[in-house]
């Protein structure tokens, strides 16, 4: 059967509609125009948001996990698990992040991801479009909590064997633009379609540019895991704020970065190449209590998951981190809602999949209230509660 779903306003990613009435059918968005009040849908399955903004369902680019599973796992159990509960909080898409870990476990993680990507989507569940490779190639002074003894020089080779294992759906790739060969590492992986993201660096500004000038896109948590900004020596920070070729990720859950840094990245980034993140780990939706990242011991309580006395991702929500920002910058709903749709699937080239609402795409949306507020969820064309 068909459904139809209406609230008072639409934003498509680009532009607002008012009284919206998306038709969906067999998981696909059938068509969006404005509704005639004076004919009521008649056949349908009629969903209404009233007062509320639809809009895209969130990409998240850069999250580890939830629901007390990792994507490392590489299981369908373990990605259903994740998938749910992130639909169930507003996000459509998703990539999964790896973290450091010994080469032969992270070739396994890339070859069982590969073959769950290639699955149809799923009604209810956020769909992985892609890997994100946080590591092995991370600074050991900026490493945060990755495995010291699991991190690498730049690669080309190690590199593809990574892609081989993965069937070429490596999207987006972290890298510390100070260590030998990285260069020549973004250079290639960017010539293979794989956007590099700078971060966990000690980088200065100048090694930063190189990286950029061979392809690099995006910077990873802006702030965390990096060089301090210094007035003198700018470093990797410096040039991350102030060039705009780069996007730049924010973990937005007011732990990892203060509101008067949010403030600072926003002013300095725009509502063009700002990017939300959750960075979530597999203690998302669950309790506090201790929790795996990749394969080592993680301690959640009061919204703080820390190993070793370092931050350690985190239980954010992009639906909290959207309320977060608009509350700590006095941005606009729909500037807000760019930055985990439109600008995450601009960085990735997956426009086609995410991002955005037209005839044709998945229907993966939701609906927001005034403030901010997630009040409705569909994903891949099935109503989640919220």
């Amino acid at each position: 059967m068909r459904t139809v779903v209406t609230a008072k306003r639409l934003w498509d990613g680009t532009g607002l509609l008012e009284r919206p009435l998306v038709a969906i059918e067999d998981g696909r968005i059938v068509s969006i125009t404005a509704q005639d009040w004076s004919e009521q849908p008649q056949g349908h399955r009629l969903i209404d948001f009233p007062g509320a903004t639809l809009a895209p369902g969130f990409l998240d680019v850069h999250i580890h996990g939830a629901k007390g599973h990792d994507v490392m796992e590489a299981t369908p159990e373990a990605l259903a698990a994740v998938g749910g509960f992130l639909a169930s909080r507003g996000t459509g898409s998703f990539l999964a992040t790896t973290v450091t870990a010994p080469v032969d476990v992270t070739l396994q993680s890339l070859s069982g991801l590969a073959k769950l990507l290639g699955r149809p989507p799923v009604a209810g569940e956020a769909r992985p479009v892609g890997i994100h490779l946080e590591g092995p190639f991370l600074s050991h002074s900026k490493r945060g909590v990755h495995p010291p003894k699991s991190l690498l020089a730049p690669d080309i080779s190690l590199f593809d064997r990574f892609w081989e294992a993965a069937e070429g759906q490596i999207r987006l790739m972290t890298l510390a633009p100070e260590l030998p060969g990285a260069v020549e590492l973004a250079a290639q992986a960017t010539a293979r379609g794989v956007r590099i993201s700078v971060g966990h660096s000690n980088a200065t500004a100048a090694e930063t540019r190189a990286v950029i000038d061979a392809g690099a896109i995006s910077a990873t948590h802006t702030f965390n895991a990096m060089r301090p900004l210094d007035h003198r020596e700018p470093g990797i920070l410096g040039t991350v704020l102030t060039d705009d070729r780069l996007f730049a990720e924010l973990i937005c859950d007011g732990v990892h970065t203060a509101p008067e840094m949010v403030r600072l990245w926003w002013r300095a980034k725009g509502p063009a190449r700002a990017l939300l993140v959750t960075d979530a780990m597999s203690a998302a939706g669950m309790p506090d209590g201790e929790y795996q990242l990749g394969g080592f011991a993680v301690h959640v309580a009061n919204g703080r998951a820390m190993a070793e006395g370092v931050l350690a991702g985190s239980v954010l929500t992009l639906d909290r981190a959207l309320l977060n920002f608009l509350a700590f910058t006095g941005a606009t709903l729909e500037q807000g809602l760019r930055l985990l749709t439109a600008n995450p699937a601009a960085m990735t080239g997956l426009g086609s999949q995410a991002g955005s609402l037209a005839p044709g795409q998945p229907a993966s949306l939701v609906a927001v209230d005034a403030a901010g507020k997630l009040v409705g969820s569909i994903v891949n064309g099935l109503s989640v509660g919220v």
